[in-house]
């Protein structure tokens, strides 16, 4: 009896950070740091952050100068030195599975799914966790999603996915994305997906508003109050493709609906005396994107946007991380409490 109530005043313990679970982490394909943040928060130590867009690596130095940030290829990059890590995380491309890139699946290039399964077999970490856009779940790919699954289950994890709406974890957009959580057969009973908060996240207006007065715009209570839903799904575009505005047609007609100009990113928030729709700035896109105000996007607005419109929101990664981070420190509850 005194042995259970040891352990559940531990799990107490390390849901209230008074234990710290000193778990590792390797995060693939890091970006500009959304998922990073939110394994950060959520208890993993980055043992490297692999990244092949510079500016991106830029931002990530910046941010965090202790990180262990790798500028290149994963394709080049070898998981052996990393042995055994906790987790291993990542936001595998999306566009092989996203319809604006044409849903090529294996068949595109920039399909790093394979990398990443040579990535765990060298590692075999305790965990995975992998993201990527609603197109994953399509019909179209179903063998892909079971042989991806097979090859992970052969490694010895058990496998499973959810689609997570971002509005559902306090970020002010629905951004739907696919999760795939991998865990090792042995550790795998303790795992829970996490549940969406029990309230609303912010209005446009409410998150924004202090944003819009920045510059003394006398307009902004009213437009705050017209813009009284969440946003549209931020869309970063590629180099290729899509520049420093808020997305194709259908996108700037709903963020027209909540008062706001999406041809273009503006440089700084509206004027004293503006008239009209405001634009948005990077820094307002990157708080709905739920990225906290003090992290910084290095380069000019095009680039700075596209590494905000392609990130992992921080809160939804923090929340599915914390969900793999109980599930490790399960274990060591008893140890702890002998």
């Amino acid at each position: 009896m005194q042995h259970l109530y040891n352990s559940l005043e531990c799990v107490k313990q390390i849901i209230e950070g008074k234990i710290v679970s000193n778990l590792s982490c390797v995060e693939i394909c890091a970006g500009a740091g959304g998922q990073a943040l939110g394994l950060e928060n959520a208890g993993f130590d980055a043992q490297a952050l692999v990244e092949i867009d510079g500016r991106c690596c830029e931002t990530l130095r910046f941010n965090r100068p202790s990180w262990n940030v790798i500028e290149g290829d994963i394709k080049s990059f070898s998981g052996k030195p990393y042995k055994d890590v906790d987790l291993l995380a990542g936001g595998v491309p999306c566009p092989p599975f996203s319809k604006a890139g044409k849903q090529l699946g294996k068949d595109d290039e920039r399909d790093l799914f394979p990398e990443a399964l040579r990535l765990v077999d060298e590692i075999r970490p305790n965990a995975v966790m992998l993201e990527n856009v609603r197109g994953f779940l399509d019909a179209v790919f179903e063998d892909y999603r079971l042989k991806l699954k097979r090859k992970l289950q052969r490694m010895g994890y058990v496998v499973d996915w959810r689609l997570l709406n971002a509005s559902d974890f306090g970020v002010s957009q629905l951004r739907p994305r696919v999760v795939i959580v991998a865990i090792k057969k042995e550790l795998a009973e303790n795992f829970q997906w996490c549940t969406p908060l029990d309230h609303n996240p912010p209005t446009v207006g409410e998150l924004l508003l202090d944003k819009m007065k920045e510059n003394g715009w006398r307009g902004a209570n009213k437009w705050a109050k017209l813009a009284d839903d969440i946003a549209p799904t931020i869309v970063g575009g590629s180099k290729k493709h899509g520049g420093p505005d808020l997305g194709p047609t259908r996108a700037k007609k709903a963020w027209a609906s909540l008062g706001v100009n999406g041809m273009t990113i503006a440089e700084e928030a509206p004027e004293r005396n503006f008239v009209g729709m405001p634009r948005l700035t990077v820094e307002m896109v990157a708080r709905i994107q739920g990225f906290p105000d003090d992290w910084k996007f290095l380069g000019r607005k095009t680039p700075a946007y596209r590494q905000v419109g392609n990130a992992f929101p921080p809160p939804v990664a923090e929340a599915v991380a914390k969900q793999i981070q109980s599930c490790l420190t399960a274990k060591k509850i008893y140890s702890i409490a002998g």
